[in-house]
């Protein structure tokens, strides 16, 4: 409808343009571009300049600009510092109001030969009348023309002395997003100042996540019945933040009606745009009966500067210096934007002429009369110093009434600002301000321009406002949708796993896990949620967990309830909860028990290694041995000991760190998974096909989609040689379901290798998502989460990965054969060590050390052949110091050398002594 009617509005005000262009230019005239004639050239300096004025004047704008423009054109006049004594006289014309007496008027206007023209407050207006000064080369100066589409280069001759409702939009964006609303309903007049400040709307709400809803408009002479249809439809929606963006003249019986609607009151939020603080400030006093009904609206208003120069004008204002013919009309913000335009021109003039500027006009012979023509469109004359003129306005840069003016290179006033205002009681009060250099702000914005820019969301600042319904709360900004439709929420129809979602008999048609977390969460909000479940699938298969995401972003469904697994490519398209089921990805595979193997202590070292090893302990011990014969007495005892502790701590230490799995499995997680050639099983449906192709970069041949548990328990028992899988890559929730049913035959195996969890799914930016969210944590947080949980999802232990306690458990049969050759070496080295003792002990006795040799006889050399020995003095010899021991067999030895020596010289004796 509304493209119906922009075109219709199109061809209307092409035909009107086409009936002046043949006015102007009959068929069989050549449209010449070149050089105009001069036809009136005055060298001399000119002692009046005629400026033209076009606005309504019977209009809340154009009451206060007309006296505003008025008193300019005094001022200058008297103030001899300008214009050098050359008088400015002021030709107003009235509009009505209407695009085309405004034209007529335009038209008439320039056969007085002005220099620039200011106004019009109408964006319609000013579009028309645009086409017409850029033909004569005259300055359009438009103290009220908002519509930010006049920018364009359409309109080279059209300059805007008031803030663009480019940046009033922007303001907007900036409060709704400040407050966290996420949708508005924008309400407007349709025409062109209306429908295009809407659509910058649309593109501000934009940048920050939101958007407008609805767009109900109105035209500027619709009956109050009509305005009640639209609000009654409007009220039927779900957004409660509302834009009006309307005229000042008709704009109040909108909150009329919304007030007889109800509309006014607790939950509601009404964004004004400038012309209500327009409308009330341009009345000496509004009645009680409208400011009750305006009661917390927001609204913003062009912000001033509080100058010297402004209090001089207000105070010129309130004393009714400035009362014009009009009568005493009431001040607003458009007024001083008036009032700077005319001293705009007047500075602009001065430096034309000082700079040899020549105000004088051409006939375009393009320009006649028809046969029979009354327009009189020969009279019209083309300004020649047009283009220097505009050139010059653009570089003017003074202070004005309404603050500093100066353009920027997009022909907009620097540093554009909006009071931001709270309508309660009986007059209005400011909350903050808004500027294009820092956004909302509770200081004035001058104040900032010397520092450095700072638009972060932790730099936004507004005071507390009073709502309508009188309340200090912040209204949610929306409610559901009270027109008779329920939410529609797709529920996946699964195959398998119908524990978390399934297709039910009951009126609800659907349970699950997921049904009862989401039937929880929705019972804690504090409005009802009228909705209606319905199955998305065939039931022969899993559905699509990504199309079914991509319906709800299509707005086929409002939201989708089940297992659905929040990942980004979906977070991009829908907006999820709060998960309220962690999960991830693990690999399931057939574990094995192996059997006890008494030589399991040898497997950490290959043949080779054991042979390196022996070679190495050979070596310690022969060090060992020499350092036990070679090293002195007082250093023999404890580096020996020492030397073989180190050995055998080294040696004990390769044994007893190893420990042995009894469980073992082919594959070990999601490494060995991706390095073999064999099939992987997921369940139909998921998203781990595209996380195992795109992520793992795994070849779709190898991965086989399972539709249920059975599935996954045929698959996993053929295995990948008998057209099975080797293992089975899917959801912890769902592992954990499947391996409680298994009688712990397959297990987890590696670590989880994704980290995620499950939500519902909601279309972008939807409120209930928020709510929904908070809903959810607090059923966290009273244990009604885990409350569901254990009634639908209660499994046997078996269902983690291999059991740590089976690790660490290992029987006698595991180390036999360690034990059997530790106790062959202790028999061994036991046998040696007796085999030594009695070889020592029968080279000493202890009679030897108390007998005494008196004489050295030969019958004595001979060894005793049996000695009397006791068990006792075996133990005593053993519990003797081996040094000791060592001692007494030297001084034995040496006794026995002594014997033997005597037994020499005895024997020498008796030979060489007489017979």
């Amino acid at each position: 409808m509304e493209e119906v009617l922009l075109i219709s509005r199109f061809i209307t005000r092409s035909l009107i343009l086409l009936s002046l262009w043949f006015l102007c230019f009959p068929p069989g005239v050549v449209c010449d571009t070149g050089n105009v004639s001069a036809s009136s050239n005055s060298s001399s300096k000119p002692k009046v300049i005629n400026i033209g004025a076009l606005f309504t004047l019977n209009s809340v704008l154009g009451e206060a600009a007309n006296r505003a423009i008025q008193a300019a054109v005094d001022d200058v006049n008297s103030d001899p510092t300008i214009l050098n004594g050359v008088q400015l006289k002021l030709l107003i014309s009235d509009t009505n109001c209407s695009g085309f007496i405004g034209t007529m008027e335009a038209l008439q206007l320039m056969e007085s030969d002005v220099v620039v023209a200011i106004g019009p407050q109408s964006s319609g207006i000013a579009h028309v009348i645009s086409h017409v000064v850029n033909e004569l080369h005259v300055p359009l100066l438009s103290f009220g023309a908002t519509d930010p589409t006049l920018s364009s280069m359409q309109y080279p001759y059209f300059l805007r002395t008031t803030p663009s409702d480019h940046f009033q939009m922007y303001a907007i964006a900036d409060i709704v997003d400040y407050y966290g609303w996420r949708e508005v309903i924008a309400i407007f007049v349709d025409d062109d100042y209306g429908r295009s400040g809407i659509s910058v709307l649309g593109d501000a709400l934009a940048k920050k996540r939101a958007k407008i809803s609805y767009k109900a408009a109105f035209s500027p002479g619709d009956t109050e019945s009509k305005i009640n249809d639209l609000l009654v439809e409007v009220n039927l929606m779900e957004s409660r933040v509302y834009v009006v963006h309307v005229n000042p003249d008709t704009g109040l019986n909108i909150f009329s009606v919304a007030n007889a609607l109800n509309m006014m009151g607790s939950g509601y939020v009404w964004i004004a745009t400038d012309w209500l603080p327009s409308y009330l400030d341009s009345k000496d006093a509004v009645d009680s009966n409208t400011m009750n009904i305006l009661q917390g609206v927001i609204a913003l208003r062009h912000y001033t500067p509080d100058t010297d120069l402004k209090k001089s004008f207000m105070s010129k204002w309130n004393n009714l210096k400035y009362k014009g013919s009009a009568g005493h009309a009431g001040f607003n913000s458009y007024a001083l934007y008036a009032y700077d335009s005319v001293w705009l021109a007047a500075h602009a003039l001065d430096v034309f002429l000082n700079e040899g500027g020549n105000l004088s006009f051409s006939y375009d012979p393009k320009l006649h009369d028809t046969n029979g023509s009354m327009l009189h469109l020969a009279s019209l004359r083309v300004f020649n110093g047009g283009e220097q003129l505009l050139q010059t306005l653009l570089r003017m840069n003074f202070t004005g009434v309404s603050g500093q003016i100066q353009f920027d290179p997009d022909k907009h006033l620097v540093h554009p600002a909006y009071d931001v205002l709270n309508i309660v009681g009986t007059g209005t009060r400011r909350i903050g301000y808004w500027s294009n250099y820092s956004h909302l702000s509770v200081v004035p914005p001058e104040t900032l321009y010397t520092k450095p820019p700072n638009i972060s969301t932790g730099s936004q600042h507004l005071y507390s406002v009073i709502w309508p319904g009188d309340t200090t709360s912040t209204p949610r900004g929306w409610v559901f949708p009270n027109n008779g439709q329920p939410l529609r929420i797709a529920v996946p129809n699964r195959v398998g796993y119908k524990e978390f979602a399934s297709k039910d008999k009951s009126p609800q048609g659907v349970r699950g896990y997921c049904i009862d977390v989401f039937e929880a969460a929705i019972s804690l909000l504090p409005y009802a949620v009228p909705r209606t479940y319905m199955l998305y699938g065939d039931g022969k298969r899993n559905p699509s967990y990504n199309e079914l995401v991509s319906r709800v972003a299509q707005n086929v469904y409002d939201a989708a309830v089940g297992d659905i697994t929040i990942v980004t490519n979906r977070t991009k398209i829908v907006d999820f909860t709060q998960p309220y089921m962690e999960s991830g990805l693990v690999v399931v595979a057939l574990v094995k028990e192996a059997k006890s193997n008494p030589w399991a202590f040898l497997k950490p070292f290959t043949a080779e290694m054991w042979f390196v090893t022996a070679l190495f302990f050979l070596f310690v011990g022969a060090v060992v041995w020499i350092l036990e014969h070679r090293i002195n007495s007082e250093f023999r005892g404890p580096p020996r000991r020492q030397l073989i502790t180190v050995c055998w701590f080294s040696f004990s230490t390769m044994f007893f760190s190893h420990r042995e799995n009894t469980l073992t499995s082919g594959i070990q997680g999601i490494d060995s998974l991706i390095s073999s050639t064999e099939p992987i099983g997921i369940q139909d449906g998921s998203f781990a096909f595209n996380y195992l192709v795109d992520e793992l970069n795994i070849a779709q041949s190898r991965i086989v989609k399972l539709k249920n548990p059975e599935a996954y328990l045929r698959a996993l028992k053929l295995g990948p040689k008998k057209g099975g899988v080797a293992a089975i890559v899917d959801e912890l929730p769902y592992v954990e379901l499947f391996l409680s049913n298994t009688n712990c035959l397959y297990r987890i195996v590696g670590p989880e290798f994704t980290k995620s969890g499950w939500g519902f799914a909601f279309q972008r930016d939807s409120p209930l998502a928020v709510d929904m969210s908070t809903a959810i944590l607090q059923l966290s947080e009273n244990g009604d989460l885990q409350k569901i949980h254990n009634k639908w999802l209660t499994h046997s232990e078996c269902s983690s990965q291999v059991n740590q306690v089976d690790e660490n458990q290992l029987s006698l049969n595991s180390f036999w054969g360690l034990f059997l050759i530790c106790g062959i070496a202790c028999v061994l080295s036991l046998t040696i060590f007796c085999c030594r003792v009695f070889t020592q002990y029968r080279r000493f006795s202890p009679e030897d050390e108390e007998s005494e040799i008196e004489t050295i006889e030969p019958s004595r050399s001979s060894r005793r052949s049996i000695r009397s020995t006791s068990f006792k003095q075996i133990i005593d010899f053993v519990d003797k110091k081996e040094e000791e021991i060592k001692e007494m067999l030297k001084r034995k030895n040496s006794n026995s050398n002594k014997q033997q020596t005597s037994i020499h010289s005895f024997s020498d004796g008796q030979a060489s002594s007489p017979s």
